[in-house]
């Protein structure tokens, strides 16, 4: 038991620096930041427990952190798209959230193999971006906060802040219009 312990806390020692800057730099509340680090860390401890064998912890650790930051901007969504919500748009006008944009993992293995690849890119075109252009981004489009509460929590004007998704936006379709027309060929379908 001292044993696995030892294990476990030095996972934690080696990997905590990296892992938290990793997870701030995509949560831009420091709380949920500080819950999803809690939430993969003890998930190692329980992975441990239950014995289940992980090979490459590192990696690991950081596959259960981006999966709990997917489900913080999925609850997030969700809220935003609660009845008594207002995001300035008619129900009509409402655009999908990106979670409905994205095949669902519940489709085959083709829709689960182009999720996958299609979040990996989003991931990455999103570490390409400013700091201060991707925290607006996730903010405003993963998490669904509204320009006027990024601003009275940033102190920055919400002219900055549209100016800053607006730069992202661009960089991310950009970045992303290749493997938006891969998959638009694979599948046979139009824009």
């Amino acid at each position: 038991m001292v044993q696995q312990d030892n294990r476990i806390l030095e996972a934690i020692r080696q990997n905590r620096t990296r892992l938290s800057q990793f997870v701030r730099s995509r949560v831009a509340d420091q709380a949920d930041a500080e819950d999803v680090l809690q939430d993969v860390f003890y998930e190692l401890v329980e992975a441990d427990r239950m014995m289940k064998p992980i090979e490459q912890v590192t990696g690991w650790l950081f596959r259960v952190a981006r999966n709990r930051i997917n489900d913080l901007f999925r609850r997030g969504a969700r809220r935003a798209r609660q009845p008594g919500t207002t995001t300035g748009l008619s129900q009509e006008e409402e655009m999908p959230s990106w979670e409905e944009l994205l095949p669902s993992s519940d489709g085959g293995p083709e829709a689960a193999y182009a999720r996958r690849v299609l979040l990996e890119e989003l991931d990455a075109a999103l570490d390409e971006l400013p700091p201060e252009q991707r925290e607006v981004f996730v903010a405003h489009e993963l998490m669904g906060q509204s320009f006027q509460e990024m601003a009275e929590r940033s102190g920055v004007k919400v002219n900055t802040l549209l100016s800053r998704k607006h730069y992202a936006v661009e960089h991310l379709r950009e970045r992303l219009r290749d493997i938006y027309d891969e998959f638009t060929v694979m599948w046979g379908t139009q824009r």
